[in-house]
Protein backbone atom coordinates (compact mmCIF):
# COMPACT_ATOMS: atom_id res chain seq x y z
CA UNK A 1 0.00 0.00 0.00
CA UNK A 2 1.28 3.45 -0.70
CA UNK A 3 1.81 6.34 1.33
CA UNK A 4 -0.73 8.21 -0.15
CA UNK A 5 -3.10 5.55 0.08
CA UNK A 6 -2.93 5.19 3.63
CA UNK A 7 -2.94 8.99 4.40
CA UNK A 8 -6.31 8.67 2.32
CA UNK A 9 -7.37 5.91 4.44
CA UNK A 10 -6.86 8.11 7.85
CA UNK A 11 -8.67 10.32 6.15
CA UNK A 12 -11.53 8.81 5.79
CA UNK A 13 -11.46 6.89 9.09
CA UNK A 14 -11.12 10.77 10.75
CA UNK A 15 -14.08 11.71 8.42
CA UNK A 16 -16.15 9.10 9.50
CA UNK A 17 -15.87 9.32 13.15
CA UNK A 18 -16.08 13.40 13.13
CA UNK A 19 -12.04 14.01 14.00
CA UNK A 20 -11.62 17.11 12.65
CA UNK A 21 -8.54 17.66 14.48
CA UNK A 22 -6.80 14.87 13.17
CA UNK A 23 -7.61 15.45 9.29
CA UNK A 24 -6.66 18.60 9.57
CA UNK A 25 -3.35 17.15 10.70
CA UNK A 26 -3.11 15.46 7.08
CA UNK A 27 -2.96 18.56 5.55
CA UNK A 28 0.02 20.88 4.72
CA UNK A 29 -0.64 24.47 6.38
CA UNK A 30 -1.76 26.01 3.25
CA UNK A 31 -4.12 23.45 2.63
CA UNK A 32 -6.96 23.98 0.90
CA UNK A 33 -10.71 22.09 0.47
CA UNK A 34 -12.68 23.06 -2.66
CA UNK A 35 -16.29 22.27 -1.77
CA UNK A 36 -18.98 22.84 -4.07
CA UNK A 37 -21.32 24.22 -1.16
CA UNK A 38 -18.50 25.80 1.15
CA UNK A 39 -16.75 27.35 -1.94
CA UNK A 40 -12.73 27.32 -1.34
CA UNK A 41 -11.43 28.07 1.71
CA UNK A 42 -8.02 27.01 4.13
CA UNK A 43 -8.71 23.04 5.15
CA UNK A 44 -9.18 23.98 8.87
CA UNK A 45 -11.80 26.38 8.07
CA UNK A 46 -13.76 24.07 6.22
CA UNK A 47 -13.48 21.21 8.62
CA UNK A 48 -14.86 23.70 11.11
CA UNK A 49 -17.85 25.05 9.33
CA UNK A 50 -18.27 21.18 8.19
CA UNK A 51 -18.26 20.34 11.58
CA UNK A 52 -20.73 22.87 13.22
CA UNK A 53 -23.39 21.69 10.61
CA UNK A 54 -23.32 18.18 11.28
CA UNK A 55 -24.48 15.72 13.80
CA UNK A 56 -23.01 12.69 12.02
CA UNK A 57 -21.88 11.37 8.89
CA UNK A 58 -21.30 7.77 7.89
CA UNK A 59 -18.99 6.69 5.31
CA UNK A 60 -18.99 3.67 2.82
CA UNK A 61 -15.56 3.19 1.00
CA UNK A 62 -16.33 2.24 -2.95
CA UNK A 63 -13.26 2.61 -4.78
CA UNK A 64 -9.98 4.24 -4.36
CA UNK A 65 -8.27 5.11 -7.24
CA UNK A 66 -4.73 6.19 -7.67
CA UNK A 67 -2.52 7.21 -10.74
CA UNK A 68 1.45 5.92 -9.63
CA UNK A 69 2.74 9.01 -11.34
CA UNK A 70 0.83 11.60 -9.95
CA UNK A 71 0.74 13.76 -7.10
CA UNK A 72 -3.10 12.78 -7.00
CA UNK A 73 -5.46 10.03 -5.72
CA UNK A 74 -9.22 9.95 -5.93
CA UNK A 75 -11.53 8.19 -3.49
CA UNK A 76 -14.80 7.26 -3.99
CA UNK A 77 -17.54 6.87 -1.35
CA UNK A 78 -21.10 6.91 -0.07
CA UNK A 79 -21.83 9.72 2.13
CA UNK A 80 -24.88 9.46 4.53
CA UNK A 81 -24.77 13.47 6.27
CA UNK A 82 -27.20 14.07 9.10
CA UNK A 83 -26.99 18.09 9.38
CA UNK A 84 -27.46 19.81 12.85
CA UNK A 85 -31.47 20.23 11.94
CA UNK A 86 -31.35 16.31 11.75
CA UNK A 87 -32.17 16.70 8.28
CA UNK A 88 -30.59 13.37 6.05
CA UNK A 89 -28.88 13.40 2.68
CA UNK A 90 -27.38 10.71 1.05
CA UNK A 91 -24.81 10.95 -2.21
CA UNK A 92 -22.22 9.67 -3.93
CA UNK A 93 -18.87 11.45 -3.68
CA UNK A 94 -15.27 11.82 -5.13
CA UNK A 95 -12.25 13.51 -3.42
CA UNK A 96 -9.47 13.61 -5.06
CA UNK A 97 -6.62 14.59 -2.65
CA UNK A 98 -3.11 16.17 -3.87
CA UNK A 99 -0.38 15.49 -2.20
CA UNK A 100 3.05 17.84 -1.68
CA UNK A 101 6.27 16.45 -1.47
CA UNK A 102 6.35 15.23 2.23
CA UNK A 103 2.99 13.36 1.83
CA UNK A 104 0.68 15.90 2.97
CA UNK A 105 -2.53 16.81 1.36
CA UNK A 106 -1.74 20.39 -0.41
CA UNK A 107 -5.75 20.25 -1.78
CA UNK A 108 -8.58 18.46 -1.80
CA UNK A 109 -11.61 18.55 -4.21
CA UNK A 110 -14.67 17.54 -3.38
CA UNK A 111 -17.17 16.43 -6.21
CA UNK A 112 -20.80 15.34 -5.91
CA UNK A 113 -24.15 16.41 -6.69
CA UNK A 114 -25.51 18.80 -4.66
CA UNK A 115 -29.27 19.56 -5.38
CA UNK A 116 -30.38 18.26 -2.11
CA UNK A 117 -27.71 19.07 0.35
CA UNK A 118 -26.93 22.62 -0.91
CA UNK A 119 -31.32 23.23 0.47
CA UNK A 120 -30.52 21.16 3.71
CA UNK A 121 -28.03 23.75 4.30
CA UNK A 122 -29.42 26.85 3.32
CA UNK A 123 -32.41 25.77 5.87
CA UNK A 124 -29.20 25.60 8.63
CA UNK A 125 -28.59 29.39 7.98
CA UNK A 126 -32.06 30.57 8.31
Amino acid sequence: MTIKKEIALKYLDYLDKGDIEKIIELFNKNGVVDSPIYGIMKAHEFYHKLNNDTNNSELLLKGIFEDNDSNKLALYFGYKWTLKNKEEVEFDVVDILEFDSLNTITKLKIVYDTVLARALVKQLKK
